[in-house]
Parts: structure tokens; sequence; C-alpha cells
């Protein structure tokens, strides 16, 4: 997860040098990187590697000035999105339910979700990383009824 940082010629030497690696063929890589640079990537990385958004909403089309759906990533070759991250949880305030809700929007139109858990340095200071990180998979669960194309992202903010 390149975050909000990049730019076209560092993408491009991301993409010589991990196309020029020795990688093992059993291991499926997946690159998240700023949506300006979504398409961009797709172009320049092979299709064994695949390009992840960073975001998206949970609904299909709207009055929803800067967001982007599921369907308009699956329309520039974006499969996967990187979903509840700690930004944008902390930043953006993004709530438990919220992100439950844009990651089944995002399974029921085909994409595969990084859905992502993990406390804060105060949370575990308290004594409170079991029941924020079960909060987090509950509101998953609660939404997310085929778990096949979920893969969850435990990081905790402190790491």
């Amino acid at each position: 997860n390149w975050k909000m940082n990049g730019d076209k010629h560092s993408i491009a030497e991301i993409a010589k040098n991990l196309t020029c690696a020795t990688l093992d063929e059993n291991t499926e890589i997946v690159l998240g990187c700023p949506f300006i640079y979504l398409s961009y990537a797709r172009e320049l990385f092979p299709a064994k590697f695949n390009i992840a958004a960073q975001n998206c909403y949970k609904v299909p089309k709207g009055a929803f000035t800067g967001e982007v759906s599921p369907a308009m990533l699956k329309d520039i070759g974006v499969n996967w999105v990187i979903l509840g991250h700690s930004e944008r949880r902390h930043v953006f305030h993004e709530t438990d339910e919220l992100i439950a809700e844009k990651a089944s929007h995002a399974l029921d139109e085909g994409l595969k979700v990084i859905a992502c858990i993990g406390e804060t340095l105060q949370d575990r200071e308290a004594g409170k990383t079991e029941h924020v990180v079960a909060s987090q998979m509950a509101a998953y669960a609660k939404t997310i009824k085929n778990w096949e194309n979920v893969v969850v992202a435990y990081e905790p903010v402190w790491a």
C-alpha cells in the first residue's frame, strides 16, 4: 500500500523491479496505489500483479463527489480494494459499520477485499485490543456472507 505517495516515475521503477524479480509463482501480489495512478499501474504491471484501490464507496453511483464505486474500479481493471485502513478510520472517521457496508458492496460487485482491522496504541495500553478487533470483525461479519474473496489484514496502528 503506497498510501498517498508515488508518482509515475516511481511506479515505473517499482514495475520494472518487480517484473524482473524472481517471485514465488504461488504468491499472489497485490499492489495498493493512489486512485490517480490506478490505470497507469494496471497498464504497467503484468496481469500476474493485482492492483488494489485504497478505498471505494458503498453504492454503485450517485451524487457522492470525490467517491469511487467498485464498478468504476472494475472498469479500469482493478480487482482488489483495501477497506478499513486505520487512516480511513481515524483521519476520515469511518465507522466499522460504514466500512462493512463498503466491503459488502465491493464483494457484491465482484472485487476482492482486503479488510483491515487493528487497534490504536491507546486501545492496546487500555487493554482493549480484543474488544476493538472483535468489534471490527463483527461489523464485517454482519454484512459479509461469503469470505472467499476476503483477506483480513491485522495491523495495529502502533506497529
